[in-house]
């Protein structure tokens, strides 16, 4: 026998805030129902059946391919079904994605001008998921009370949260409605949890523009760069966010009550994430991910439900042409595919193409910030293929087979990471853009060296880092509606952003 929440009836509605606080409602009821089972469970009660609460679905039902809204949002490349039929999926954290959902709601309604039905999924909720931040109740359970967690409570089930949306592999059986949206609730809540780990800030902190590196001077720098824009009390920028999820806010403004839950973590996690963050979650969030793709790959996995605007890589390379210097920049616009990790998920054929948007604004970015134009642009920074391996020493290979193949592809940059980023954004439908600095050249005998690198580092970091930053304000200024791209998009595509 199943220990149930109370019941809330499914309804259809052509409001999508009315949608929405239906969604939370059930959302919520679900959340309070498993909280309070767990702390009686922890008392040592015996509940009274096996505890469950499911998600919150919406579904869209359309009997025509036609969309009635096609002028109005005819730059948007999301926010419509393929075709008729009936589409669902399953929602998380009405909280968290508000806005996010609130869009999506709005422009099936305005698209297909059809009702969205909203109600109780038979998808149950892991109780592990339904824990609030601070809450470690589990924590105090003996090992044998644990152990009974399995027959009283919905444990993870990893099959509910594959990526076959994403991947373009799953077929739905016979009966059963096509997705809505790239991931269901389980995936983006697994997501969500693993984010907590690895970046050691919580969810809601993370901004809507990213930058990735494998260096922590960056990071150093953007620190700093934080912490200067909270000085400034006209700043855009109302809060930086630090590992531990300690938060300084901009001069002049009040603090909020959760700010003091942020302490200062002992230890760095694996790839610690800051937030310069806006009111609007248009601000910007970097991430160090350390070094090789399968860190690209498992912190893009998560990142990528949070449905962010666009992801840009800034690291360092090998240059491989002898024309290079030591502290140019390397603008991607295709990639070598070595790094192994996603050969699974997306198979070496499927090219990644270049972005139009984030291309123009690197190279805009870089003009900028180097106030360099025309052929002196030219000089310091090259446009090309960049190949990414997952082998470090690949120069010690003995057959020449690595530099072979990179002369092939005329790649004119080499390094362990941006390939991931970039096909990861692909695959998850995340505009994405690489911009690189050449550190060494091991192909011509510059290799790095102590003394040299330092200085490399001290020169190039603060420039690098500003012209990432700088590509981030112009693709945010220029307005996300024209950088969701429909190359990322297939010709039988989920509805959701």
């Amino acid at each position: 026998m199943s220990y149930l929440p109370d019941f809330i009836a499914p309804a259809r509605f052509s409001d999508p805030a009315a949608a929405l606080a239906k969604a939370r409602e059930i959302y919520d009821g679900s959340l309070a129902h498993l909280r309070s089972a767990m702390r009686r469970f922890v008392a040592g009660e015996t509940l009274p059946g096996h505890v469950r609460a499911c998600y919150p679905f919406v579904r869209v039902q359309t009997g025509t391919v036609s969309r009635t809204g096609l002028l109005k949002n005819a730059g948007l490349s999301y926010g419509f079904v393929a075709g008729p039929g009936r589409f669902e999926t399953t929602l998380t954290r009405p909280d968290l994605y508000a806005d996010y959902y609130l869009e999506q709601f709005t422009l099936l309604i305005q698209n297909h001008r059809v009702e969205l039905e909203v109600g109780t999924s038979s998808q149950p909720i892991p109780v592990h998921f339904s824990f609030a931040d601070q809450d470690h109740v589990e924590g105090s359970l003996s090992p044998e009370r644990r152990q009974l967690m399995r027959d009283v409570f919905d444990l993870p089930d990893l099959a509910a949260m594959d990526d076959g949306i994403a991947n373009g592999t799953y077929e739905p059986r016979p009966g059963e409605p096509q997705p809505l949206a790239l991931f269901t609730a389980p995936r983006v809540d697994y997501s969500l949890q693993r984010l907590r780990h690895y970046t050691g800030t919580a969810p809601q902190f993370f901004q809507n523009f990213l930058l990735f590196t494998n260096y922590q001077f960056y990071i150093d720098e953007f620190v700093r760069l934080g912490h200067e824009a909270m000085a400034d009390p006209g700043g855009e920028y109302i809060a930086f966010i630090e590992p531990g999820n300690v938060v300084t806010r901009r001069v002049g403004s009040d603090a909020v009550a959760s700010d003091a839950l942020g302490k200062l973590p002992p230890r760095l996690p694996q790839m610690p994430a800051y937030h310069l963050m806006r009111g609007d979650r248009s601000g910007i969030t970097m991430v160090n991910i350390g070094v090789g793709p399968a860190n690209a790959k498992t912190i893009t996995d998560h990142i990528a439900v949070l449905r962010p605007h666009a992801w840009i890589m800034l690291g360092h390379c090998a240059g491989l042409r002898n024309s290079q210097q030591l502290g140019d920049y390397v603008l991607a616009h295709g990639y070598v595919r070595e790094d192994h990790v996603l050969d699974e998920e997306l198979p070496l054929w499927v090219p990644i193409p270049a972005l139009a948007e984030i291309q123009v604004a690197l190279e805009a970015a870089v003009s900028q910030v180097t106030q360099l134009q025309g052929a002196e642009l030219k000089r310091v920074m090259r446009t090309g293929t960049v190949a990414s391996t997952d082998n470090r020493n690949w120069e010690l290979l003995p057959d020449n087979g690595p530099q072979r193949r990179f002369s092939q592809s005329r790649a004119v940059a080499l390094d362990m990471e941006s390939a991931t980023i970039a096909a990861n954004g692909f695959r998850f439908r995340v505009p994405y853009g690489t911009l690189l600095c050449v550190s060494d050249k091991p192909l011509h005998g510059e290799i790095k060296l102590p003394g040299m690198a330092d200085h490399f580092y001290r020169e190039r970091v603060d420039q690098h880092l500003r012209v990432g930053i700088r590509a981030l304000e112009l693709l945010r200024n220029q307005g996300v509606d024209q950088l969701h791209s429909r190359k990322l998009r297939s010709f039988a595509e989920v509805a959701f952003q």
